[in-house]
């Protein structure tokens, strides 16, 4: 039985995520794209959910949000637990649709991937905000122009007036992400999902978008699940870690400790992987890169499905049985049959 099936919601719970799987029906059968996934964030926490395309990461945040296609096509199992602003707990995949859509962009948000494919070319930016804010807050057209305008500000986009009036296509990319962060929040959720927003952003720009984030979090105390690959943003914003790979959970723990002792040999290839400013230039220090590529989900290898790519991998051991998430100590968890040793060894 997995290690790390989340908690039950408390006051200081906000999303409780527990044995969440999805599957999609392909012509080859169903094809598990996200297994047993269990987590839990607590209020006004950033939880950053790291691993490489592929790796299920996105698929988690939409089946959390039910923006997955209906079953037959996709078929999702376990609960998703989220405490209400009125103290209720709900499981979200259980609410009939019509409770979910007042539910969804109002107590839990997210912010989507790419803003240029997520804001409709057609309506100005002022228009799609204050959607939102007259769907969730059942105010009238003028009192969410007004609201959007102070949430364009807020976001610190400059002349938020005369922006609103603006369609996607007027704006770069820094200020469609800035956008989409104002319409996520406009209605102040509690949960926040934001969904690699500083990806293809240069690097001025991505940090103001994690400064405003940890801004807006600290006046609000609202969660977030920040999805990446860029375990610098993971360093800067998160307070704990879950690396996810081929589906499934491999390690989880608090940024320090994991930053510091990486247990499972997935996340130590991440982290190597990364670029030094101390070692640039230096002789004989190429950077590291992760032979192979995330497997197909539909031929999963067997046992350890890190296994193939592994440098510390036994054939004997690791291909057979696929690791349990173990607790290690300290909220530390690791699906490794071989953790021990490679410590050891390192």
């Amino acid at each position: 039985m997995e290690a790390a099936v989340a908690a039950d919601v408390t006051e200081k719970t906000a999303l409780s995520v527990e044995r969440l799987s999805v599957g999609f029906a392909t012509n080859r059968g169903l094809v598990q794209v996200v297994n047993e996934v269990s987590f839990s964030v607590r209020q006004g926490e950033t939880l950053a959910l790291v691993g490489e395309s592929g790796s299920g990461k996105s698929v988690t945040s939409l089946a959390v949000m039910r923006l997955l296609p209906a079953a037959p096509r996709c078929v999702i199992g376990g609960a998703v637990k989220l405490r209400r602003r009125d103290g209720r707990t709900v499981d979200l995949l259980a609410l009939p649709e019509p409770e979910m859509r007042s539910v969804r962009g109002n107590e839990i948000a997210m912010i989507f991937q790419e803003p240029m494919t997520s804001l409709n070319p057609v309506h100005t930016i002022g228009d799609q905000i204050a959607e939102a804010i007259t769907f969730h807050q059942q105010v009238n057209k003028q009192v969410a122009l007004a609201k959007t305008v102070d949430l364009l500000d807020l976001v610190g986009i400059p002349e938020p007036r005369k922006r609103m009036l603006s369609y996607p296509h007027h704006l770069s990319g820094g200020m469609r992400q800035r956008v989409m962060i104002a319409m996520a929040l406009s209605c102040n959720p509690k949960v926040l999902i934001a969904d690699e927003p500083t990806t293809a952003l240069d690097v001025t720009v991505q940090a103001q978008i994690l400064e405003l984030l940890k801004d807006l979090q600290s006046r609000t105390a609202m969660s977030m699940i920040f999805i990446t690959h860029n375990l610098g943003v993971v360093a800067e914003i998160a307070d704990r870690v879950m690396v996810m790979y081929a589906s499934r959970i491999v390690e989880q723990a608090e940024v320090g400790s994991l930053f510091q002792r990486p247990l499972m040999p997935y996340t130590m290839a991440l982290l190597r992987s990364v670029p030094r400013m101390d070692m640039a230039g230096r002789a004989g220090t190429a950077l590291e890169t992760i032979g192979g590529a995330v497997p197909d989900p539909a031929h999963y290898p067997a046992g350890c499905t890190f296994h193939p790519r592994c440098r510390h991998a036994d054939p004997a051991l690791c291909s057979v049985d696929i690791p349990e998430l173990e607790d290690v100590g300290d909220a530390h968890l690791v699906r490794c049959l071989r953790w021990r040793a490679i410590g050891r060894e390192s």
